[in-house]
C-alpha cells in the first residue's frame, strides 16, 4: 500500500514517520523543500512525491483552507483513500459532498500534538496511547474507514471514536480550541514576568498549549459557529465567581467550587476513560 502525506509538520512528519516505522511504504509531499530533507535524512519518510500517481492512500496535513483546495483540485488516482487531519471537518465535508469525486473521502483528527510544532518536533511515537476521531457521513466509504483503522492501529492510537463531522466540531470547540484560547489568554499578563518561584503544576497545565502556531486563528474562525457558545458559557461561569467574590459570598463561590468538582469527577468515572489515555 502506498501512502503520500502531503505537508510535513509536526502531524503530518509524525503521520510518515510512525506508519514508516511499521513498514509501510510513505512518500512526502510538502510546499517547501527544506523539511522534506529533514524527513529524508531522518528516515521519516521513502522518498519524496511530486503528484499522488499510485497513491493508495494520501493524508492532507493542511491547513483547512488550502486542505479545501487540495480536495476540491487535487488530481488522485481513481478509488484512492484521502484523508485530512485537519481540526475542523464540517466545511471540508461540504466541500467534498459538492459534487461527484473519484476518490473516497475519510475526515480524520489526530487528538495529539506539543507546545512545539513543524517537521523538527516530529516523531513516529506521538501517536502511542492518543484518540483519533473519525468523522463520517452517510456517503463515507466503509472499506476505506476499515482501512484507516487498521492504519491507525499501526501508528499506535489506543482508541478511535466515530462521530459526524458537524458533532466533530462541536466537541472539538469544546475540548481543544477552546482551551488554547484560555490558555493565551490566562498569559496575557505583564504579571507573567515576575512568576518565577511561583510556578508549580497548575500554571504549567494552564499554559501549556498557550504558544499556538498562526493556523488556529483559521481553525477558530473556521469553527465560529460551535465555538462562540462556548466562549460566551465559560465568561457567564467566569462573571459568576467574579460576582460572588465581589460580594465575599462564601457560600456563592462554595456552590460554584461544588458544582465544578461534580463535573470534573463525572468525567473521572471509570467507564469514561478521558484520563486513562493520552490527550
Amino acid at each position: 500500500m502506498k501512502i503520500i502525506v502531503y505537508g510535513m509538520g509536526i502531524i503530518g512528519g509524525s503521520i510518515a514517520a510512525s506508519l514508516k516505522r511499521k513498514g509501510h511504504p510513505v512518500l512526502g509531499r510538502n510546499r517547501s523543500r527544506a523539511p522534506l530533507d529533514y524527513a529524508l535524512q531522518n528516515g521519516m519518510i521513502d522518498d519524496v512525491a511530486s503528484d499522488y500517481e499510485g497513491a493508495d492512500v494520501v493524508v492532507l496535513a493542511l491547513p483547512p483552507s488550502v486542505a479545501g483546495v487540495e480536495l476540491d483540485k487535487g488530481k488522485f488516482p481513481d478509488g484512492c483513500i484521502v484523508a485530512d487531519v485537519c481540526g475542523v471537518k464540517a466545511n471540508l465535508e461540504k466541500t467534498v459532498l459538492s459534487r461527484p469525486r473519484n476518490y473516497r473521502y475519510v475526515g480524520i483528527h489526530p487528538m495529539a500534538g506539543k507546545a512545539t510544532t513543524g517537521i523538527r518536533s516530529a516523531s513516529d511515537s506521538l501517536f502511542l496511547g492518543a484518540n483519533l476521531v473519525i468523522a463520517r457521513s452517510a456517503s463515507t466509504d466503509e472499506s476505506a474507514v476499515i482501512t484507516i483503522k487498521s492504519l491507525a492501529r499501526d501508528m499506535g492510537f489506543l482508541r478511535v471514536v466515530e462521530c459526524s463531522a458537524v458533532e466533530h466540531d462541536r466537541m472539538i470547540a469544546l475540548t481543544s480550541q477552546l482551551a488554547h484560547i484560555v490558555s493565551s489568554a490566562y498569559i496575557s499578563t505583564e504579571q507573567v514576568e515576575k512568576v518565577g518561584g511561583f510556578t508549580g503544576g497548575s500554571f504549567q497545565d494552564m499554559t501549556r498549549v498557550a504558544p499556538m502556531d498562526d493556523v488556529w486563528a483559521e481553525l477558530f474562525l473556521a469553527n465560529r459557529e460551535a465555538l462562540l457558545p462556548e466562549i460566551s458559557r465559560l465568561t457567564r461561569r467566569l462573571n459568576e465567581y467574579e460576582e460572588a467574590i465581589r460580594k465575599n459570598d462564601r457560600e456563592d463561590v462554595l456552590r460554584l467550587i461544588r458544582e465544578g468538582r461534580a463535573f470534573f469527577e463525572r468525567i473521572c468515572a471509570p467507564d469514561c476513560g478521558v484520563f486513562t489515555e493520552k490527550s
